[in-house]
C-alpha cells in the first residue's frame, strides 16, 4: 500500500515508518519539525519506498497518486512541548486533523488518528476503558493537548457519520524508547537523564500518581493491526502493567546503577492521579497486547541515552 504519514519525523511517527516499510508498503512522510526531527529518519534517506516532505498540515497541501492509508500522527505530545507551542498543537489537531481527513475523502483512503489517552483527563473510573468519557479540565494548562485531541476525535466520528470516511482512533498510553528526545520533559526521559547524569531524580507531589509503560515496538505494532482493521471507534493501546512514579524512579535508579538522590516537587495542575490502559478491546478486536518486559525495553532505551547523552557532552 501506499500511506502517507504525519508526524513522521515523530518519536513514535519515525518507528511507525521503519514498520510499514519492513512490510513492504510505501511511505510519504510529512513533517514539519516543530517537534519532530529529521535525524530519526536520517537511516531512510536512501530507501527509495520512501519520501519525506516539510509540510505543516494546518496549511494547504496535496499528495499526487494513489493513496491507500492516511495515517494523523501529527502533534507536540510531551508537556514541555505543547505547554511551549499552545496554539500550534491546537491548530494541528483541529485544522490539521481535517485536512489529512480531507486527503483520506478525496482518495477513498483508510484513515487512523493516534489520539492520546489524555482524552481521560484525571480519571474517575479506573483502569480506562474507551466507553469512558473522560474527565478534562477545558480550560487548564493542558487543556491545549488534551482538548485538541478530543476534537480530533470528533472531527474523525463526524468524516466517519457524514462522509463515509473509512476511520480509526488509537489511544495511546505512555510510551517510551529509542529516539525520545533527552530534553522531552515526560518521565522516562526526565529520569533516564538525571540517573545517568547522578544528579537528582525529580519526582513530583509524593510520586503516588500511576503510570504504565509500553515499549515503542509494541505500540507501534497495536496501531498496525489496527490500521488493518476495520475497527471505527478509540481502542487503547498501552502497557496494563501499572506502578507508582516513586517505584518507578526507584526501578530506575537500579537499573542504571545510580546514586542519584530522589527530589520531590510540588505537582504541576492538573497532573493525572491514575493512568492505565483497560486492553480488553485490542486483545479482543486486534490479538494485541505487549510482549516487551519493562525491563527489556528499559534496557535497550538506556543504552541509546547513554549514546545521546554521552555525545551530547562530546558535541
Amino acid at each position: 500500500m501506499r500511506i502517507v504519514v504525519s508526524g513522521a519525523a515523530g518519536f513514535i511517527g519515525s518507528h511507525f515508518c521503519d514498520r510499514l516499510l519492513a512490510e513492504g508498503h510505501t511511505v510519504v512522510g510529512l513533517d514539519n519539525f516543530l517537534s519532530g526531527a529529521k535525524r530519526n529518519l536520517g537511516h531512510l534517506a536512501d530507501e527509495p519506498r520512501f519520501r519525506l516532505i516539510q509540510q505543516d498540515i494546518t496549511e494547504p497541501f496535496s499528495i499526487a497518486g494513489v493513496v491507500d492509508v492516511v495515517v494523523n500522527m501529527a502533534s507536540p505530545a510531551s508537556p514541555k512541548d505543547y505547554l511551549e507551542h499552545p496554539i500550534e498543537t491546537l491548530a494541528v489537531g483541529s485544522a490539521g486533523t481535517q485536512r489529512m481527513l480531507d486527503l483520506a475523502l478525496e482518495k477513498c483512503a483508510r484513515f487512523l488518528l493516534t489520539s492520546t489517552s489524555e482524552c481521560y483527563g484525571d480519571p474517575e473510573v479506573h483502569p480506562q476503558v474507551e466507553t469512558y468519557w473522560g474527565h478534562v479540565n477545558p480550560v487548564g494548562p493542558r487543556s491545549c493537548y488534551d482538548e485538541g485531541k478530543r476534537f480530533a476525535e470528533a472531527l474523525t466520528m463526524a468524516y466517519y457519520r457524514k462522509h463515509g470516511v473509512d476511520t480509526g482512533i488509537a489511544r495511546i498510553f505512555n510510551t517510551y524508547g529509542p529516539r525520545m528526545k533527552l530534553n522531552d520533559g515526560r518521565v522516562v526521559p526526565a529520569f533516564l537523564c538525571e540517573a545517568l547524569a547522578g544528579t537528582p531524580i525529580t519526582v513530583f507531589g509524593r510520586g503516588s500518581q500511576t503510570r504504565s509503560f509500553c515499549y515503542v515496538t509494541d505500540l507501534v505494532d497495536g496501531i498496525y493491526r489496527l490500521m488493518l482493521s476495520g475497527e471505527r471507534y478509540p481502542v487503547n493501546l498501552g502497557n496494563p502493567h501499572e506502578m507508582t512514579i516513586l517505584e518507578f524512579a526507584e526501578y530506575i535508579r537500579r537499573l542504571t546503577g545510580s546514586h542519584s538522590p530522589i527530589e520531590f516537587r510540588p505537582l504541576p495542575e492538573d497532573d493525572p492521579r491514575q493512568r492505565c490502559p483497560d486492553i480488553g478491546k485490542a486483545r479482543a478486536a486486534l490479538g494485541w497486547e505487549p510482549q516487551v518486559t519493562l525491563e527489556e525495553g528499559l534496557r535497550l532505551t538506556v543504552e541509546y541515552f547513554r549514546r545521546e547523552t554521552a555525545g551530547a557532552m562530546n558535541g
